[in-house]
């Protein structure tokens, strides 16, 4: 990768890789959707009204029906049976289902007539990617049951489709202006679901609790749904799922520091398998990958210029 990508790589390894010890913390107290409505929520409230400052909020709009799709497969169901699914498996086996995503990504790749040109190598880094990650959970899949393992299903086909819906049919829209509208439509989606659930919290969450869920919307989603978009647009979307490996490896790094959490042998060779599979995969082969998502300004030119496709933006 370039240096670019590798400092995104790693920023949104660690964006993504925090939340799982931040939504066990919030579940302690809260309803998945609760959980999910405040993340969102405060998502866009941040995100929101940058958006329209800059006017990427009616182009992205316009592109209503992918918009949906993604927000559906990348948001609204994930975000739900991830918390749901964190309060029935443990840890261990969350992140080696959640470490299928690029394996399925693949696959997604293959359906939609965009099929990824791994090589040898790119398989290779798979391969010792999910060792890493075995390595870095372990195996312990006692106390698993099927719901909890059928929403974990749910969550790894919905991150493996969203990337894929963004390079393919909204990929000269703004990545803030697609975020932040993203958000706010999920948002909408969950005030009455929580509502009509019971879900909202009875009395006021313990300080630990606020923090969870103030952190998932600022860090977990506002920021690192930047972070997605601009890495997809420097190694692909099918590569850039790969940021799944690093997540668990971040995970346990938090559970160390924060919780005390035991660092094993297996640990420190988990890490290196998962970078050393990240590296494979991601690397470039031959002639750079097509920009896939331009900088938030080229919505202007694309809108001035026509239907997408008649101006492309200068790759980065």
């Amino acid at each position: 990768m370039t240096r670019r990508g590798v400092i995104l790589f790693a920023a949104l390894g660690l964006a993504w890789g925090v939340p799982y010890l931040l939504i066990k913390v919030a579940v302690g107290e809260l309803e998945p959707a609760a959980v999910v409505l405040g993340r969102t929520a405060i998502g866009a409230i941040v995100l929101l009204p940058i958006a329209l400052f800059r006017r990427q909020v009616l182009v992205v709009l316009k592109r209503w029906k992918p918009l949906v799709a993604y927000t559906i497969v990348e948001i609204l169901l994930p975000w739900f049976f991830l918390s749901s699914a964190e309060t029935r498996l443990p840890s261990s086996t969350s992140g080696l289902l959640l470490a299928a995503v690029p394996i399925v990504g693949v696959i997604v790749a293959i359906l939609m007539g965009r099929p990824e040109r791994l090589g040898v190598g790119g398989v290779a880094g798979m391969v010792l990617g999910t060792l890493g990650v075995a390595a870095l959970v372990g195996l312990d899949v006692s106390g698993s049951d099927l719901v909890g393992v059928a929403e974990l299903a749910i969550v790894v086909v919905g991150y493996a489709f969203g990337p894929a819906i963004l390079a393919r049919w909204m990929s000269d829209l703004p990545g803030l202006g697609v975020v932040a509208v993203s958000l706010a439509l999920a948002a909408v989606v969950y005030a009455p679901v929580t509502a009509l659930t019971g879900s909202f919290p009875t009395s006021v969450p313990s300080l630990p609790v606020i923090g969870s869920v103030v952190g998932l919307g600022l860090i977990c989603s506002a920021l690192a749904f930047l972070l997605m978009f601009a890495l997809i647009r420097e190694i692909g979307p099918v590569r850039m799922t790969m940021i799944t490996y690093v997540n668990p490896a971040v995970a346990i790094g938090a559970g160390a520091l924060v919780l005390g959490e035991r660092v094993t042998v297996w640990t420190i060779v988990g890490f290196v398998l998962v970078l050393v599979g990240s590296f494979l995969v991601t690397r470039r082969r031959g002639a750079p990958e097509a920009a896939t998502l331009p900088e938030p300004e080229a919505a202007v030119v694309v809108e001035r210029a026509g239907p997408a496709g008649n101006a492309r933006p200068d790759p980065r």
